[in-house]
């Protein structure tokens, strides 16, 4: 039985979800406005991709998408992040929110990051999947299943102080781990990323936009917010259905 009745009863439950309590730039962490987070798990639903299934968040922040596919009726839903401080907001939310079902993880998605070749072939990229083994039994202990959705929003990638080329790390473990994934990027990547996804066996099925506030929220921001492009991508993953 979903625990939200519509887009805006749920909108208005990811609103009550805290933001990073001490955000860090060379993580890139802004948290996902509710406004956008509540419309891509819509989205996610109403295509069939939440209901009664298992749910993976990479780079979970806060919870936003853990706590909003559990509110949808997932059967499982697992947070993925780095940062410890976040993941303990993340469970405490979730419990004060009484969602069941649901499991935070404390991991550095660069210790699984799949190798590719130094010289593709054919420009193909070749996923070794050996590395994204381990992640993938801790995920089937919490599930008893594999994941069937995943949704990651990686760091863009637009902060010099930020890890560069975190973007296609996520997209490399995306690809090892689940036949469906929601991928957050700066919509002028676009052309990149529908490249990309290609070669790595990936079919791009939906494309939503949205204009992305940033807030003020460090010390070298001189604005009080600023918009960005993104482009979240639904892509079917043809080496794993």
């Amino acid at each position: 039985m979903l625990k939200v009745q519509n887009k805006k009863d749920l909108e208005i439950k990811i609103e009550s979800i805290p933001k990073h309590s001490n955000p860090k730039v060379e993580l890139e962490q802004y948290s996902t406005p509710a406004t956008i987070a509540a419309d891509i798990l819509w989205n996610a639903y109403t295509l069939g991709d939440i209901d009664n299934k298992n749910i993976l968040d990479l780079g979970s922040g806060t919870g936003i998408f853990t706590i909003g596919s559990s509110l949808l009726n997932s059967k499982y839903s697992i947070g993925i992040d780095i940062d410890k401080q976040s993941i303990d907001l993340a469970i405490e939310t979730a419990n004060s929110m009484e969602i069941k079902n649901y499991k935070f993880l404390n991991e550095d998605l660069n210790s699984f990051k799949p190798k590719t070749p130094s010289k593709p072939q054919s420009n193909q990229i070749t996923l070794n999947k050996v590395t994204t083994e381990d992640l993938n039994e801790t995920i089937v202990k919490c599930t008893n299943s594999p994941i069937d959705t995943l949704i990651q929003n990686p760091p863009f990638g637009s902060q010099l102080r930020a890890k560069k080329g975190s973007d296609r790390t996520f997209i490399q473990i995306a690809m090892g781990l689940s036949p469906v994934i929601y991928s957050f990027h700066m919509a002028n990547t676009e052309s990149f990323l529908n490249s990309y996804f290609n070669d790595l066996g990936g079919k791009i099925t939906h494309k939503f936009l949205y204009n992305f506030p940033i807030p003020k929220i460090y010390d070298f921001h001189t604005k009080n917010s600023k918009n960005v492009d993104v482009i979240v991508l639904r892509v079917e993953n043809k080496n794993l259905n």
